[in-house]
């Protein structure tokens, strides 16, 4: 997979990552995990205003079926963007747990 198929590819100017200097490809991953930082908290955000929902409603944090609804989707994005998908489930897996313990620790 190239860069250039990626949202931001716009950094790489239509160059490969074999056409780009060392000091270049270490900005890319900057600005990637920038935004992956980002996403991340987007991500939090949204999830936090799930479990106030959850609580107003008198629904219990863990919901196993939307978790495994979670675990399926990150499966088919990971073999869409051909990557692994035992990590991208491992980080999902991380994401979840760190949302149920901070939806425990509000209520």
């Amino acid at each position: 997979m190239t860069r250039e198929s990626t949202a931001t590819g716009e950094e790489t100017r239509g160059r490969t990552p074999e056409e780009m200097s060392l000091d270049e490809l270490r900005e890319e991953i900057e600005t990637i995990d920038r935004e992956i930082v980002e996403l991340i908290a987007q991500r939090t955000y949204v999830a936090d205003a799930i479990a106030q929902v959850k609580e107003e409603q008198g629904l219990p944090t863990t919901d196993e079926s939307q978790e495994q609804q979670v675990m399926d989707r990150a499966g088919d994005n990971a073999d869409q963007f051909d990557v692994d998908e035992n990590l991208v489930k491992a980080i999902f897996r991380l994401l979840i747990e760190l949302n149920k313990v901070e939806q425990r620790n509000s209520r």
